[in-house]
């Protein structure tokens, strides 16, 4: 009896994926449950396993192919494996000499098989490829001992810092008779001028169809302030060590900004809402979704009613989800939803910028990198850490008004911290 490996349902929104990588090819034997095959899609890479054990029968959808859900990739036929031996045995009556000798298989081939059997994420395979590094070795610390891209960033590092071999000293050379000038090299004729072309991923080309789709769809505008964070900064500094030392994560900037857009969302609805034909959804609850650069493309998790959340539940979760979406392991349920977006390009150096909606969403604040400038205090100029803030809007549901005055609470609440813990 065969079963057919099928597409499964991949989460909210998703209907279609892209067979990054086959794990087992045909003939191999399969315990159920085993991993065949991973999936790409927009938001997670996923593995489908195997439906039951038995062999791998046929693959219907190789590497690169586009599916969607339901669609049948291959089938899993019973067996132990033998039949493939069978079919790869050497026919009957030829000589030995012209058959392959079983211990002649290429290392790398029986290094691929070994590594297929690897538990790992999708992303930590790719970068294992990249410094040619064996999985096998590498010690996983994901859930059920699955390999994850940290680990492979570990091992990579450790190998660089391994001692090299001592460079053989050359042989003497013998002693010229006399010195020559050696002759003029001609000039190198300039090389081919190379291109080369790669095909979008699933995560790449859903982000460009969003973003073209938000500009096209929503009448998008966005306005400015500054934010002075002398206050945050001087916080920062004198309560970093404790607050370390008792929830173990650093204090850093988003945990104030999160606060402060609780606070400004609860006076301004609007924001925190999203158009549904003619009718506005109103959310009365606050999922804040931060966006992280993965290696793959921007991904953003959300913190679940954030307006619960202390400083430290904040930090730890932020962290989380960088860590996980570096190691390819945010699950569909961590990106699902969200009610306001809060995107911080100062980590990457940018000095000002307009960020772009995150639909169904109707707002997002973009947050910049702090830079001492001179402002004008009390009539004196003094040099401050500033930032720079951009809170793009939905015009359709949000006015000029509301949108200047939540950016200028936002300025108001963290230039005050203390106002972040009586009124937030």
């Amino acid at each position: 009896m065969s079963s057919n490996i099928i597409v499964p349902e991949l989460g909210e929104s998703i209907v279609d994926a892209r067979v990054a990588r086959w794990l087992k090819q045909p003939g191999d034997p399969v315990a159920a449950g085993d991993p065949l095959v991973e999936l790409e899609t927009d938001k997670i890479d996923v593995e489908v396993g195997a439906p039951q054990a038995g062999v791998l029968g046929r693959i219907d959808h190789g590497e690169g192919a586009d599916v969607k859900i339901g669609d049948v990739l291959g089938v899993v036929e019973e067996g132990t494996g033998e039949a493939r031996e069978a079919r790869t045995a050497a026919p009957a009556g030829k000589a030995p000499a012209e058959q392959p000798a079983a211990d002649a298989a290429p290392a790398a081939d029986a290094a691929a098989a070994d590594e297929a059997g690897t538990k790992a994420t999708p992303s930590a395979r790719k970068l294992a490829r990249q410094h040619q590094l064996d999985l096998t070795v590498v010690a996983g610390t994901g859930d059920g001992g699955r390999v994850t891209r940290r680990d492979v960033e570990g091992a990579v590092e450790r190998q660089a810092k391994a001692p090299a071999a001592a460079p053989v000293a050359p042989a003497p050379r013998p002693a010229a008779a006399a010195p020559r000038r050696a002759p003029a090299e001609p000039t190198a004729a300039p090389g081919p001028r190379r291109e080369e072309r790669v095909r979008m991923t699933r995560r790449r080309l859903t982000i460009a169809r969003r973003l073209v789709e938000a500009q096209r769809t929503a009448a998008m505008l966005t306005t400015f302030n500054e934010v002075d964070m002398s206050a945050v900064m001087a916080l920062r500094e004198r309560r970093k060590q404790a607050f370390k030392e008792r929830h173990g994560v650093g204090l850093g900037i988003a945990s104030f900004f999160v606060k402060a857009a609780v606070g400004a969302l609860g006076e301004f609805p609007q924001l925190n809402a999203e158009l549904q034909g003619d009718e506005v959804v109103l959310k009365r609850y606050f999922d804040i979704g931060i966006a992280v650069g993965a290696e793959g493309g921007l991904v953003v998790p959300v913190l679940r009613d954030a307006d619960r959340l202390s400083f430290a539940a904040l930090e730890q979760g932020i962290r989380e989800f960088a860590r996980r979406a570096n190691d390819g392991t945010l699950t569909l349920e961590d990106l699902k939803g969200g009610t306001f977006t809060i995107t911080n390009g100062g980590v990457f150096g940018s000095l000002l910028s307009t960020p772009i909606l995150n639909p169904p969403q109707v707002g997002i604040l973009g947050l910049h990198k702090i830079e001492k400038r001179p402002v004008a205090v009390n009539g004196q100029v003094e040099i401050r850490p500033m930032m720079y803030v951009a809170l793009s809007y939905d015009h359709r549901l949000v006015d000029g008004r509301e949108s200047v005055q939540f950016l200028a609470r936002i300025k108001e609440l963290v230039e005050d911290p203390a106002a972040l813990l009586l009124e937030v």
